[in-house]
């Protein structure tokens, strides 16, 4: 595309006039294919999978973490059936043997249907509803929702002499709206239930129907009926059918990528893509196939600096809820795996932790190992947007520390592992222990794991936790380019009333047996001969929160 500059105040004159190349614009919170096909944005391909999908079969489930694309996948879906074929040149699809026939679509996006509780959903659904059956002019008089919605399907089938297309968006908002409230969310379940259960029983007047939601955890409870459903949440074959592969990132924002190179912030750097890749990628549903989060690339993009954007675009709070009503769950999340039955889980108050970190997309698929019967899911932090921000939210409501003091204190902590100060660090750990509020201590060991393992992730260290060597298990081990640090935990109750010489009895009773299970099971012999420094240090907490650590360095001991 070009278009013509002439210069202010000179004649029409083809001499004055330059032609330029305008960029794509970036389809910042564009949800509508029609205004981006249009309107000449931006729009990453997805028209084969497309194809293959209404070619393939009849009734879809897809899963994906909120702001990645699945929006604007069932709106592009949609333009499909309603035979938009203009709308799709240049694409894919356009040039396929897709008949676009012009089909009645019914679409319901979830996330615009209030859920305060089961009554409020019923009345909204009814609501949006009585408004397409007044659109289409018909006549349906029945007042409960999924009574309308079975005439709402046979009536457009008739009327239209063609099966009808069913699309539905974010499914399980108003359950996850709820998740920390289980009999509201229990509620609203029960009433997705009934409306979405009509679906089983119009198989004849469907064309095509796709699901889309956060969660599979709530799936199999409300789809009961629709056993015929495929679920491509974790099909390789669709692995990236939203977000925006690796290989695709020069050919869509090239020009964009370009630009950045005379931008001010960027104009030294000598790899802005391999930065961008460091924030954004890391995304995958296959192990293999990596995938950019779109959300924060395209605010990337248009704000020109490196930022949090798909994380502050909304508070993950029923997640962190969960995880500071139970901290030991959080506590080895480097080691995370789940099973797709995991996904599947049917009962909203036992929410498997990992599963959902992962639904939501705080931690995706590392790797998936051979085995011999259902495929095993190995799980991991994606990109640094995440791991930067996310684990700075744990620390703060496990703490109710604020944001900006956790900040700061990583910051003092990171400076202090990297010089090999441990007196300072341990001074450091002592004040931000002392600082939480005794009503928030949780009397478990896993709780202070958390809260460390927390604090060193979102300090950037890749923290191994419960770490085998030859004689048992190192509570955790930091690894830096040139130091090696072996820490135990201890952990021991302690009555409300207890004197200072009581609690320092049971200080130095935790701390010699840390100090001990380090030495004697020699904790730190397989770095011997690494080239690095090995320093150990051993914790003791007490009941409340009170804390007391001790270390050390083998060739050095701290005093």
């Amino acid at each position: 595309m070009v278009y013509l500059f002439q210069s202010c105040g000179a004649p029409y004159d083809m001499q004055t006039v330059e032609v330029w190349h305008i960029m794509k614009k970036l389809p910042l919170g564009i949800q509508n294919f029609r205004e981006i096909a249009e309107g000449g944005y931006v729009y990453v391909d997805k028209t084969e999978h497309i194809y293959s999908l209404i070619n393939s079969a009849k009734y879809y489930f897809l899963s994906r973490p909120r702001r990645f694309g699945k929006s604007l996948l069932i709106d592009t879906i949609g333009e499909v059936f309603e035979g938009e074929k203009e709308l799709f040149k240049g694409l894919w699809i356009y040039d396929s043997d897709c008949d676009f026939a012009k089909h009645p679509v019914i679409r319901f996006d979830m996330s615009n249907i209030a859920n305060e509780n089961s009554e409020t959903l019923k009345k909204s659904i009814t609501s949006s509803l009585r408004k397409r059956i007044s659109e289409e002019g018909l006549d349906i008089s029945e007042d409960a929702p999924s009574d309308m919605f079975k005439h709402l399907i046979e009536d457009l089938h008739r009327k239209y002499d063609l099966r009808v297309v069913v699309l539905i968006d974010e499914y399980d908002k108003p359950i996850l709206d709820h998740i920390t409230d289980p009999p509201i969310a229990e509620a609203n379940r029960k009433v997705l239930s009934g409306f979405y259960g009509i679906l089983k029983s119009m198989d004849a007047h469907l064309r095509f129907t796709f699901i889309t939601g956060v969660t599979k955890f709530t799936k199999t409870s409300i789809f009961s009926g629709l056993n015929h459903l495929t679920d491509i949440t974790m099909d390789e074959d669709y692995a990236n059918i939203c977000g925006i592969p690796i290989d695709s990132l020069g050919e869509y924002f090239g020009e964009h990528i370009e630009s950045l190179k005379t931008h001010k912030r960027f104009m030294h750097c000598d790899a802005i893509e391999a930065r961008i890749l460091e924030w954004y990628d890391g995304y995958s549903w296959d192990g293999e196939t990596k995938l950019l989060n779109p959300f924060s690339l395209l605010n990337f993009f248009h704000a020109k600096k490196f930022s949090a954007f798909w994380y502050a675009s909304g508070s993950p709070r029923f997640l962190l809820d969960l995880i500071r009503g139970n901290p030991e769950r959080y506590s080895n999340y480097n080691k995370f795996a789940i099973t797709e039955a995991m996904l599947d889980a049917v009962e909203i108050e036992k929410i498997d932790l990992e599963s959902l970190l992962f639904q939501t997309g705080y931690l995706t698929v590392k790797d998936i190992p051979e085995t011999r019967g259902i495929p095993v899911y190995e799980l991991k932090i994606p990109n640094f947007e995440v791991r930067e921000v996310f684990n700075i939210h744990i620390v703060a409501a496990l703490t109710e520390n604020d944001n900006v003091s956790t900040g700061r204190m990583r910051m003092a902590v990171d400076e202090a592992l990297r010089t090999g100060d441990l007196q300072r660090m341990l001074d450091i750990l002592r004040g931000f222990f002392a600082s939480i509020p005794h009503n928030l201590h949780v009397g478990l060991e896993a709780y202070y794991h958390s809260l460390f393992y927390a604090l060193m992730s979102a300090i950037g260290f890749d923290t191994d936790v419960e770490v085998s060597v030859s004689k048992g298990r190192v509570d955790a081990v930091l690894e830096l380019d040139d130091k090696v640090y072996v820490m135990e935990f201890k952990y021991k109750s302690c009555p409300p009333d207890a004197d200072e010489e009581e609690k320092q009895k049971l200080f130095e009773k935790a701390l010699n047996e840390a100090v001990e299970q380090i030495n004697n099971r020699g904790y730190g012999d397989k770095f011997i001969g690494s080239g690095k420094e090995i320093y150990k240090a051993a914790f003791a907490f007490i009941g409340r929160g009170e804390i007391e650590m001790t270390a050390w360095q083998d060739a050095a001991p701290l005093a």
